[in-house]
């Protein structure tokens, strides 16, 4: 059984809980493909999917298992130098680095401070990077601030790295689903299998973000 899913979610949430699901059914093999790209079923053989967003495919059976933030954050040092942002177009104001996977263009979109609208800021990067995990890296050396979900930047906050400066102007957070598609009746079985165990588990991991 093949299961994708975003690099650093899929190590940070799936992959625990892979590693236990053989413990309860040891007939059951499955291979982790981890890619920032959305993989297709047909095209690249995927069973599983662990998808954060939009869904591109409604015949796919999916099953919501929570929600993510998509956060700036920024260290300490950098908000000692500069203000912390009062309104979304403060934002502006601050050395930035983007990621290659998060990439927004030119500009980052809030929520309006009066909650009614989406607000886009430009933004003009002094950095860019291949991967999320060095975006926060660099944030938390001090250079910028970053945009990211939260997942990405979680465990920089929680050790003090890091400080969360968007929440008041957060655009909605996505929706995170499990998607598998009716394939051959044996596959079929093992996919339900799994799409029935996994659920809960991630539920309870993403709880605290």
């Amino acid at each position: 059984m093949l299961l994708t899913a975003p690099i650093v979610f899929g190590r940070l949430h799936v992959l625990p809980i892979v590693t236990a699901f053989p413990a309860q059914l040891p007939k059951i093999n499955v291979r982790l493909l981890f890619s920032d790209r959305n993989l297709r079923f047909v095209e690249d053989h995927v069973d599983v999917v662990v998808r954060i967003g939009w869904l591109p495919d409604r015949a796919m059976v999916a099953t919501r298992v929570g929600s993510m933030r998509t956060v700036v954050c920024a260290s300490p040092l950098v908000l000692a130098v500069h203000c912390e942002p009062r309104l979304p177009r403060d934002m502006s104001d601050l050395p930035c680095v983007n990621s290659d996977t998060r990439s927004l263009g030119p500009a980052w979109p809030f929520r309006s401070s009066d909650g009614k609208r989406i607000e886009k800021v430009s933004v003009s990067p002094r950095l860019s990077v291949s991967t999320t995990d060095v975006a926060v890296s660099a944030a938390t050396d001090g250079a910028s601030a970053t945009r990211l979900l939260h997942y990405q930047c979680a465990a920089a906050v929680r050790n003090g790295l890091s400080r969360i400066i968007s929440d008041k102007f957060e655009v909605e957070p996505l929706s995170i689903h499990l998607l598998h598609s009716d394939g051959p009746v044996v596959s079929r079985i093992r996919v339900l299998v799994l799409v029935e165990f996994a659920p809960e588990q991630l539920r309870e991991r993403l709880r605290p973000l």
